[in-house]
């Protein structure tokens, strides 16, 4: 199944985002940048993409680390994983959290994240005095590992 998307650039030096091998689930999101930039340990900073997606409704991008710029230079995005709503329609940008101990530099068109386009289902709540019995309960953090 293809799902079509529609983007918008809205910078001469916007990259098209791109799957690093055919069967990649994630299409690299370049930063869009005139000049390098340094992400000081500890910080965040707006990186921007320069385009704008039509995400179809029933769909959401999620914008996660690539692992390389994770592992490699401690830079993950700042939200651990993004929502790209299906009616957002802005520049994507992806706040980037430096964890390491050492300034980091993001260069023009450097692969900052990935987005994994996926479905959602539309939910409706109803209230209830009671909730059926499980195994687990209300066992919170670590309660299945005991």
């Amino acid at each position: 199944m293809k799902l079509l998307i529609k983007r918008k650039t809205l910078s001469d030096t916007a990259k098209v985002p791109t799957q690093a091998t055919p069967t990649s689930v994630g299409y690299d999101l370049y930063a869009d940048i005139e000049k390098p930039v340094v992400i000081l340990p500890g910080e965040c900073m707006r990186i921007y993409t320069g385009f704008a997606l039509e995400i179809p409704p029933g769909y959401f991008g999620g914008v996660y680390a690539r692992s390389g710029l994770a592992t490699g230079n401690g830079l993950i995005p700042a939200m651990c994983v993004g929502i790209i709503d299906p009616d957002f329609r802005g520049n994507i940008c992806v706040p980037l959290k430096n964890l390491s101990d050492e300034a980091q530099y993001i260069a023009p068109h450097t692969r900052i994240a990935q987005i994994i386009f996926q479905p959602y289902a539309e939910v409706i709540f109803e209230d209830a005095k009671e909730l059926s019995d499980t195994q687990r309960g209300a066992g919170g953090f670590g309660s299945t590992g005991k």
